[in-house]
């Protein structure tokens, strides 16, 4: 028997441990306790926004190295950022649902409170809003038939509030993350969120770093490409003291290939759920409990180094409580507790104050004790949902407007578009009859082109069949940065023939009827890491 196999068996022997342990037992907090947790949770992730936020997607498949505190200019005033970030406001969307409609809220429920939200999205977030109000129930929005960005870190950034009001109880977690998530997720976009709040839900009662991934990971399927890449974290983290040689065995194995997302593809950036996933469990492991480190190499481990530095810091401040947090982190909080952040009814002592009523009657819900000050939670093992995955496989060829694969029909004109990492100069047509035909080989495709208030339809035809109908209409509400326009996956591997046809009709909220065509992303073979 190899090394790798022994490994992997003491990996999933420790996170069965972990829920074994918790089977055995009651857990007992104060309330002031609780509190304190709940409240280092939330600033948490408030401090390791601010923090990672200079360097949002500036370090793609590298480290980041030097002194980021010279390079960030951290002053305590910094933490006014955190009241305008995604990380935050998005969440506390799905918590005033909750808030509102009880802790059964549906997934369509869900789905409607986020639907009229005013504020910018990006990728699975973009991808699942603009479905809504094309009349895409929520979960389909979250689906990957219809969201490309299924596989994306949207909810992975969400649901910290989910394992904020779960103390001990990462069943209960699962479920409220069921229902949230496939908003906008689906798959290991789904675990990502079930991972996080797995782990906030260990850190209430769970002091050692690794106990809490293992927790996690318990929380996911462990075949999974997301539980796969968090068993390769515990197992080299296990075998390296420097966690720079951890770091670079994730980017060996799983950032080359591991994206699928337009913007992401054959290029460093990489919004994947599972890889920034493991930089927050990296973050964890190797700060074992202290804060700054934590803080600091999951923000120098690069990718989305603001929103993981969030999830790690609101981990350990749950680990370390409000009061153990380092002052000179939490400088900056007075003076910001009772501001409302954007787009939200919340401030951090408010959303403090509804998340510790909200855990209050999760515990109620679950059989647990409140008596006066003491709090008594029953025990309550992990347990990881049924699997589910999907993926388009590799990039593996870019064919833009340009290009000699494309033939036109009718009349084009030229148009320009961008997303995170890229510029493009496509074609644009409006009206009816106007035909585009691209052809490729591979299994899985992604049609680029753009989203806009004036978009108009356009019927789909793949290898000669009627495939459906784009509708590249989108609300002017808020930002929503997304240029998929239409993707298939699960095709045979070989040669195929895409052709998109104008129509002359668009959405009666729509201003126009333009359809911009950029290009066309092209997979074949699987995922790293599946």
């Amino acid at each position: 028997m190899n090394k790798r196999i022994i490994l992997a068996g003491l990996l999933i022997a420790l996170a069965s441990a972990a829920a074994g342990s918790m089977q055995k037992r009651a857990y007992r907090i104060t309330r002031q306790t609780l509190e304190d947790k709940i409240r280092g949770g939330w600033a948490g992730q408030m401090i390791g926004v601010s923090y990672g936020l200079p360097t949002e997607f500036k370090s793609n498949g590298r480290i980041m190295e030097g002194n980021l505190r010279d390079y960030q200019n951290w002053t305590p005033e910094r933490l006014r950022s955190a009241i305008s970030q995604d990380d935050l406001y998005v969440e506390m969307t799905f918590a005033k649902v909750m808030d509102d409609a009880g802790l059964n809220a549906t997934t369509e429920a869900y789905g409607e409170g986020f639907k009229d939200s005013q504020y910018s999205v990006w990728h699975a977030n973009a991808a699942a809003r603009r479905l809504l109000n094309l009349g895409v129930k929520a979960p389909l929005s979250g689906h990957p038939k219809y969201n490309a960005h299924a596989n994306d870190i949207g909810f992975q950034i969400e649901s910290d509030f989910i394992g904020l009001m779960c103390p001990g109880l990462p069943r209960e977690a699962n479920k409220y993350c069921d229902r949230v998530g496939r908003v906008m997720t689906y798959g290991d976009g789904l675990y990502g969120g079930m991972f996080m709040s797995g782990m906030y839900a260990a850190a209430f009662f769970e002091s050692d770093a690794r106990q809490v991934v293992a927790a996690g990971l318990a929380n996911i399927p462990a075949e999974s490409g997301y539980g796969r890449i968090i068993r390769d974290v515990l197992a080299w983290s296990k075998q390296n003291d420097d966690w720079r040689k951890t770091w670079q065995l994730i980017e060996d194995k799983y950032n080359r290939d591991d994206d699928t997302c337009p913007a992401g593809a054959l290029r460093a950036f990489n919004i994947n759920a599972r890889l920034n996933g493991a930089y927050v469990a990296l973050g964890l492991l190797y700060g074992q409990g202290d804060f700054t480190r934590t803080l600091e190499i999951s923000t120098r481990s690069g990718q989305d180094s603001d929103c993981n530095p969030s999830s790690a810091s609101g981990i350990a401040g749950v680990m370390l409580g409000y009061s153990r947090i380092p002052a000179e982190w939490k400088a900056g909080i007075d003076a910001l507790a009772d501001e409302k952040f954007s787009f939200t009814d919340y401030s951090f002592n408010g959303i403090t104050a509804s998340t510790m009523r909200r855990a209050l009657k999760v515990i109620e819900g679950v059989g647990g004790r409140i008596s006066g000050d003491e709090i008594t939670i029953p025990s309550q093992a992990p347990k990881a949902p049924k699997l589910e995955q999907w993926g388009m496989g590799t990039a593996q060829a870019m064919l833009m407007a340009g290009d000699a694969a494309w033939s036109w029909k009718g009349e084009w004109i030229e148009a320009k578009g961008r997303d995170d990492e890229r510029q493009y100069a496509g074609k644009a047509a409006a009206g009816a009859g106007r035909e585009a035909e691209v052809k490729f080989t591979g299994m899985a495709f992604a049609l680029l082109g753009a989203f806009g208030q004036d978009g108009g339809r356009a019927d789909v035809y793949l290898d000669g069949a009627r495939a459906g109908t784009l509708d590249a209409w989108t609300p002017g509400r808020g930002r929503t940065n997304d240029t998929a326009l239409w993707h298939a996956y699960g095709l045979k591997d070989g040669a195929h023939r895409l052709r998109i046809v104008t129509r002359d009709d668009a959405d009666a909220r729509s201003t126009g009827k333009r359809v911009a065509l950029f290009g066309l992303i092209s997979y074949a073979n699987k995922a790293a890491g599946q």
